[in-house]
């Protein structure tokens, strides 16, 4: 049969669900599970295994997946006036070319990261710009550069040009820098050779230890400092400590002035967080333990996420770093949409940061209460068109601002982690993928028709299945098979992950 001879294919969306699979399914018992799962796993030893497939198996019935929460890498901020070499000292750090170099001041607006390594030790490295010497808003601006570096980085490097010296500008932004507890290391910059480390040692009197001199231009001194910087950082940084147990985590996300903040307020009921008709007010991801419907939770409500994160100026991009931080600390995510406003790009964006993260997803349609009827018309298509790829997501529409539905909040997120942490028997499984194959074998490509062998539950927190097969599975096949397990048991608010392993049948040995 070739491929234009092959039935309706059963991963492009429009195949019928079976009605009676569940009723099938129930019917098998345990042990008839068990029986059918280990005579396919006996099938499995005709073929070519891996020592990490053995893993896999074995482990299938160890019961729930610890969670691990993310790793954020410890943060080194680059700071300092315009034109003092920080972007060459980036990319003397990264080994590449990365950070755009220009000898003119300013060419350095946004605030980018990257990941360096040195010695084996990754960190994260973070370009800023200067701090412009404006006469009316020097002191605020200033001011707002240095708490943002000094709050958000596990520690900072102070660049200043060894060929001026410390400016008023320099000394400004130290007094500030002193009275934190992060370490600040002073770079006396373009030391080119021997001769000119002597005007470095006059910084020396900025009060911040001794000043490293290093030549960013031509590499001179920046291995020394490297060496020392990484015996400061954090082995992880301070936005991300390991925590496990206790209240389940929940993180508010969402793109900026959407109602994070006027959420947590109304669930902990008080003013904890600052609420401001200015989009961007909240820096840092604020934990609160809250109680609803008798239940302890710790809501973290994170800095709303722009559009592009090399358009962010100041706080901004230190918060999309707390933001992401705090997401990898998460459970379950709840991403709030302005429903008197367009479903966006951003909104979007924010809800596959979700789904990469692998963590739980309930989505909260904010500001309820002030939709009217067309609006609602035109919020139901955007919802069918933009967010189709989450349906399965449990929806509850609130308005923070007056606490109405506040309590179905509650059951969205306890039904989101039920499913976040819900493991299928090996058994169950294997029978769910038999009738399953039964009734929609995979289509025939190029004349072969791909077979799966054995299938199990690796993990939990995302649900992760792994499927042996003897062939590569079409995409829309294995689509196809996560919207059958989510029809049968549910997955309400969870991402599923499917893994597929190809295995070929071993030679026959004379």
């Amino acid at each position: 049969m070739t491929d234009q001879e092959t039935s309706q294919d059963p991963g492009d969306g429009k195949s019928e669900a079976d009605p009676l699979l569940a009723e099938r399914l129930s019917a098998i018992g345990e042990e008839e599970g068990d029986r059918r799962a280990q005579a396919l796993r006996v099938g499995l030893d005709d073929y070519e295994l891996e020592d990490d497939d053995l893993d896999v198996i074995d482990s299938q019935d160890d019961g729930e997946t610890q969670l691990v929460y993310g790793k954020a890498l410890p943060v080194l901020a680059v700071v300092g006036r315009p034109n003092v070499g920080k972007s060459a000292l980036v990319n003397r750090i990264l080994g590449r070319r990365e950070a755009v170099v220009q000898d003119t001041p300013g060419v350095t607006r946004d605030r980018v990261s990257y990941r360096a390594l040195w010695n084996t030790t990754s960190f994260t490295v973070v370009d800023t710009g200067g701090w412009e010497p404006d006469a009316k808003g020097i002191a605020k601006s200033v001011a707002l550069q240095a708490e943002v570096a000094v709050d958000l980085a596990d520690a900072i490097l102070f660049v200043v040009d060894s060929t001026v010296g410390a400016t008023a500008t320099d000394e400004h932004v130290v007094k500030l820098l002193r009275q934190s507890s992060k370490p600040v290391i002073v770079v006396a910059n373009k030391v080119d050779d021997a001769r000119q480390e002597a005007a470095a040692s006059a910084l020396w009197n900025l009060g911040l230890g001794e000043p490293w001199t290093a030549s960013a231009l031509h590499g001179r001194g920046v291995a020394d400092l490297l060496d020392h910087v990484i015996t400061i950082l954090p082995k992880e940084s301070a936005t991300a400590q390991a925590e496990v147990g206790g209240p389940r985590r929940v993180a508010l996300l969402g793109r900026p002035n959407v109602g994070k903040s006027s959420l947590l307020n109304k669930a902990a009921g008080s003013e904890r967080v600052v609420v401001d008709e200015l989009a961007g007010t909240t820096r840092d991801p604020v934990d609160e333990l809250v109680n609803l419907a008798g239940k302890t939770w710790r809501f973290v409500d994170t800095a709303g996420i722009r559009r592009r994160v090399h358009m962010q100026q100041g706080a901004d991009f230190y918060a999309s770093l707390r933001t992401t931080a705090a997401l990898e600390k998460a459970e379950v995510a709840v991403v709030l949409l302005d429903v008197t406003a367009p479903i966006s790009e951003q909104d979007v964006r924010i809800i596959d940061l979700v789904l990469e993260s692998g963590r739980a997803l309930v989505l909260a349609f904010n500001k309820w209460d002030l939709l009217d009827d067309d609006r609602r018309r035109y919020l139901e298509r955007e919802i069918e068109k933009d967010l189709a790829h989450v349906s399965w997501a449990p929806r509850v529409n609130i308005s923070a601002t007056t606490g109405r539905h506040m309590e179905k909040l509650v059951p969205a997120l306890e039904v989101a982690l039920a499913s976040w942490d819900l493991r299928i028997p090996t058994g169950k499984f294997n029978a769910f993928l038999a009738e399953l194959v039964a009734a929609h074998p995979h289509p025939v490509r190029g004349g072969k028709q791909p077979r799966i062998l054995f299938g199990t539950q690796a993990s939990t927190r995302p649900p992760t299945f792994v499927l042996f097969t003897s062939g590569f599975l079409d995409p829309q096949y294995r689509r196809f098979i996560q919207r059958r397990l989510r029809e049968i048991y549910g997955f309400e608010g969870s991402p599923i992950v499917t893994n597929m392993r190809v295995r070929e049948k071993r030679t026959k040995r004379s």
